[in-house]
């Protein structure tokens, strides 16, 4: 049976057009404004305002912290992945869709709990099949591990690392994929599929292994079991949620969403949160050693 869960609130109000990637790190909420450039953080306490902390001159997907080197971020970012200084400057590890057959940018991403960066890519005219997902190792290398999909979304690690859930946009699907220890795709299945007009965007999985992922365009959030079958949704006052955190403490589920191509967005491009009994772990680091 599916359980209730209660309504949503505003928890930081805001404008964003395309808020995403939606991470706790070192005590407070850490997301992207895409297409603006712009990685903001939000404190505990709410509300308040969102506060930039740098800005890019391109597309922003995703970015998660280096280990042991506070204000740095490693970033999915334009054609690439960067490293990024508190100031903003690039240091490019690599671009792989530089020169894809159509324009293609960047989009979400997120460390595992081995140190490692996955984010994946999208066309910007939604061209079937132009999307990658791609793994930046501690090392630095960047390794395209999937293609043929179209909007890749929502990186996301079961507790123990070994499963890699990931969204299609486009094809409203979610996958299900086993990994070896280096990282490499053993296998991939179709975990759930979105319908009624809604896709799979941004997804964290909480400590007892549930799936939560934002549904674009239903104003909804999804609460899997890690069998595939739907035990919760979470009915939101904005049509565009787009990545979904869970505060680490419990209590809390903490929603971005997109005002983009809305006529009349209302509250869309706000910071909504929603009282639940889950929780997740912070953001994993970049370059983090396993077990510390």
């Amino acid at each position: 049976m599916r359980r209730p869960v209660p309504q949503a609130e505003v928890w930081a109000p805001g404008d964003f057009e395309l808020a995403e990637g939606a991470r706790w790190v070192d005590g407070r909420l850490v997301f992207v404004d895409i297409l603006s450039g712009r990685l903001l953080e939000l404190p505990a306490e709410a509300p308040r305002h969102a506060r930039e902390l740098l800005r890019l001159d391109m597309p922003l997907g995703a970015v998660a912290p280096v280990a042991g080197r506070p204000g740095h971020w490693i970033a999915a970012a334009g054609t690439g992945i960067a490293l990024l200084a508190p100031d903003g400057k690039s240091d490019w590890l690599a671009r792989p869709e530089e020169h894809s057959p159509v324009p293609t940018r960047m989009n979400d991403g997120v460390c595992d709990s081995r140190g490692r960066f996955w984010a994946g890519s999208m066309p910007y005219d939604g061209t079937p099949g132009a999307g990658s997902l791609y793994r930046t190792d501690v090392d630095g290398s960047v390794h395209r591990v999937l293609d043929g999909l179209t909007i890749v979304n929502g990186p996301a690690f079961s507790p123990d690392g070994s499963t890699l859930y990931l969204a299609d946009s486009a094809a409203g699907v979610i996958y299900r994929c086993a990994l070896d220890t280096e990282g490499n795709l053993t296998s991939r299945d179709e975990f759930a599929r979105v319908g009624h007009g809604g896709s799979p965007d941004g997804m964290t999985v909480d400590t007892s292994g549930r799936l939560w992922v934002a549904i674009w365009g239903n104003g909804a959030v999804h609460c899997y079991d890690d069998s595939g079958a739907l035990d919760a949704t979470v009915r939101l006052p904005a049509l565009q949620p787009t990545s979904v955190c869970l505060h680490p403490a419990g209590g809390r589920l903490l929603v971005t969403t997109a005002r983009i191509g809305l006529c009349e967005p209302g509250i869309a491009g706000a910071v909504l949160t929603v009282p639940v009994d889950a929780a997740a772990p912070a953001a994993c680091a970049y370059g983090q050693p396993p077990g510390t």
